[in-house]
Order: C-alpha cells, then sequence, then structure tokens
C-alpha cells in the first residue's frame, strides 16, 4: 500500500485530533446523551462510507465508538482515504454538537505463550470458534464477527519454571493515556516487570505476579 499512513502521522494530521490509533486501525469516542442522539449521529455520517469499507461502530446511549480498520483482506494498515474519512465523521461530529473523548479509547488482545504456537493455535481457534487472520495465520486468531479480543500466540524459549505455559492480557490505549494507566497500576499495588520504549509498552505484574501489558503508539512527535 504506497499510502500507508503510519500512527504518528496519522496522530499529527489537521483534523484528526479526535483519533486514536491502536493496532486494529483507527479509534474514536464521541459523547452523546441518549440512544436516540447515537442513533442519529450513525446516520449522519452514514452518507461518509463507501461501500466495503465501512467502520465498525458501538452504539450505547452515552456514546459512539467508531473504529476504520487496519486490516484490509491480506493487507494490513491506515490509508490515506482512512485519515479523510476520519476527518469526515469528526467534521460531522462538531457540526452536529458532539464531542470527541480519547480517554475513553481501549482495546484489548490476549497472548497465550507456548514454545510451539502451532501446537495450541487449534485448540483455542476451535474452542474459541474463531478464524486465522488473513494476513498472519500461523501466529493471530480473530473474532470473525469483528466483537471479541484477538489472540496473538506466543513462540516462548521456554515454558514457564513449573513447566506450564503463560497466558496474559494486553490494554492498548492511546499515547497520551498510557503513563496515567501504569501509574494507576503502580498505586494499586503494581509493580513494574519491563518497559520497552521502543516498542511502547510496559509490562506490570499485580501482587500476585499475574501480568498485563499496557501499550500503546507513536505520539505525534515520536518516531514509528
Amino acid at each position: 500500500m504506497t499510502d500507508r499512513i503510519l500512527s504518528r502521522q496519522f496522530h499529527g494530521a489537521e483534523g484528526a485530533e479526535a483519533w486514536r490509533v491502536l493496532p486494529d486501525g483507527a479509534y474514536a469516542f464521541f459523547r452523546t446523551d441518549s440512544l436516540i442522539a447515537s442513533v442519529r449521529f450513525i446516520d449522519a455520517i452514514s452518507g461518509l462510507v463507501r461501500q466495503g469499507d465501512e467502520p465498525a461502530i458501538d452504539i450505547r446511549g452515552d456514546g459512539v465508538t467508531v473504529l476504520i480498520r487496519a486490516f484490509k483482506g491480506r493487507d494490513f494498515g491506515l490509508v490515506q482515504s482512512d485519515l479523510d474519512l476520519a476527518r469526515a465523521i469528526s467534521t460531522t461530529a462538531r457540526e452536529i454538537g458532539l464531542t470527541a473523548e480519547p480517554a475513553a479509547i481501549q482495546s484489548l488482545s490476549i497472548i497465550p505463550g507456548a514454545t510451539d504456537r502451532r501446537g495450541i493455535m487449534s485448540f483455542w481457534q476451535g474452542v474459541l470458534g474463531y478464524d486465522r487472520r488473513p494476513d498472519s495465520p500461523d501466529e493471530d486468531l480473530i473474532d470473525p464477527y469483528g466483537r471479541l479480543a484477538p489472540f496473538w500466540f506466543e513462540e516462548m524459549d521456554e515454558l514457564r519454571a513449573d513447566g506450564a505455559g503463560t497466558i496474559h492480557l494486553v490494554a492498548w490505549v492511546p499515547w497520551d493515556e498510557a503513563e496515567s494507566r501504569v501509574a494507576a497500576g503502580l498505586a494499586a499495588g503494581g509493580r513494574i516487570v519491563r518497559h520497552n520504549l521502543e516498542e511502547n509498552f510496559w509490562t506490570l505484574a499485580d501482587p500476585s505476579g499475574n501480568e498485563v501489558d499496557v501499550a500503546t503508539t507513536s505520539a505525534p512527535d515520536q518516531a514509528e
């Protein structure tokens, strides 16, 4: 995709201030005061969308979450037309008096680990009724209906000391929310296990040792 737009470019683009890029695409949350108002907003933006490029939309009585997906068949990544759509949706939201709340954006990933991930993927695929992600079928499973958390299967060098595998969560949050989430975890008795500055994630453990990654994507002034 020659017109691929990276997260830092999307975040820095004029007119896209409401949007935050996470691994599955660009998200925005617009606050409303009723389900009727949420439905009216969806009706207002429906004419902006080309058939086949429809965003994923979650409609609630207090707001609407819009996800412009980065998965495009066997290709992956946001492109110029996605940024154009994001800007148009934001413009419509402003025109009808809706306010964007980037802090409300979040997505969740689940990571099982094994020394041979191929040996466990079929189990999870069967139990969950998931599909293999077209662009990474040997590593990722996704909900065919786009509703539930994706699974990425980690290839571990070695199992835990007790001989078992591992599973942990990844909370994907906006670039300007990650450090406050880490601080909240530490204040609640957690500890930092590792901090990968290059890949923008912190691994935290709770007081019992269970782990979660707080992960994000590049801010406007950071290199990808």
